[in-house]
């Protein structure tokens, strides 16, 4: 939602490039997460969507380096974001090494 907020600033020329590319970004990483949770039980396909999920957020630190570029982010905010984001890839590296550690309990 911080980088809805923030891209709500960038200029009406970007709106169909970075503001569009930079938003569907981030917000599928969360998507992919919740895609890949309810995929658990199945480990390989778990694993894709958190990759998938990784990706995703790589994708973003690259278009907020593009927003800090063009001065549409000021460094601050970049700093802020792109350490957000590197946490969560460290988390999704976990994520998608350990499978096993988020497979659904046995039914007694």
């Amino acid at each position: 939602m911080e980088i809805f907020r923030l891209s709500k600033t960038f200029p009406k020329e970007e709106t169909y490039s970075l503001t569009d590319q930079i938003r569907r970004s981030s917000r599928s990483v969360s998507v992919n997460i919740a895609e890949g949770y309810r995929k658990r039980k199945y480990p390989k396909l778990f694993t894709l969507k958190v990759i998938d999920a990784d990706a995703e957020a790589s994708e973003t630190l690259v278009w907020l380096n593009f927003a800090l570029d063009c001065h549409y982010i000021n460094l601050e905010d970049h700093k802020r974001l792109t350490d957000i984001y590197r946490e969560i890839g460290k988390i999704l590296g976990s994520m998608a090494e350990h499978p096993e550690r988020f497979a659904p309990k046995a039914m007694a």
